[in-house]
């Protein structure tokens, strides 16, 4: 396993490690077309508007504020708490796990290092975890 070259989750790091606006762009993409091709993510691409160009633009922002970066979210949207976003939805527990599936996916073909695609996932978990919580009825 190669050692990362920065501690993540430090100042910008992480942002840098994703490839700033244009890396984040491509792994958002690379996501949406997972969630479109998966069978087994079709209950998650449901709760999706049909045009997935803001949901795109959305996530990528949100994004980049989250990994350090930029707080283009909050500059384009507005402050944003991701679980109360997502409270209207029905998301159960199989629904994270496929967004997590998809979002594996897309971290795999990014030119990341290796340890940085596994704390991106680690810490993809959390906000996944907290929706799910919120989302209970």
């Amino acid at each position: 396993m190669k050692t990362p070259s920065c501690e993540y989750g430090v100042n910008d790091n992480s942002y840098q490690m994703a490839g700033g606006i244009e890396g984040l762009t491509r792994l958002v993409d690379d996501f949406y077309r997972f969630m479109d091709e998966l069978p087994e993510a079709k209950t998650i691409r449901d709760m999706h508007p049909e045009d997935l160009t803001e949901s795109r633009q959305k996530l990528a922002y949100f994004l980049s504020g989250w990994l350090g970066g930029p707080k283009l979210y909050s500059q384009n949207y507005g402050s944003i708490r991701i679980p109360m976003a997502h409270k209207h939805l029905p998301i159960v527990e199989e629904d994270s796990e496929m967004w997590i599936l998809c979002m594996q996916k897309a971290v795999e073909l990014q030119p990341y290092e290796a340890p940085f695609k596994d704390y991106l996932i680690e810490q993809l978990r959390v906000p996944a975890g907290r929706i799910t919580q919120v989302c209970r009825r």
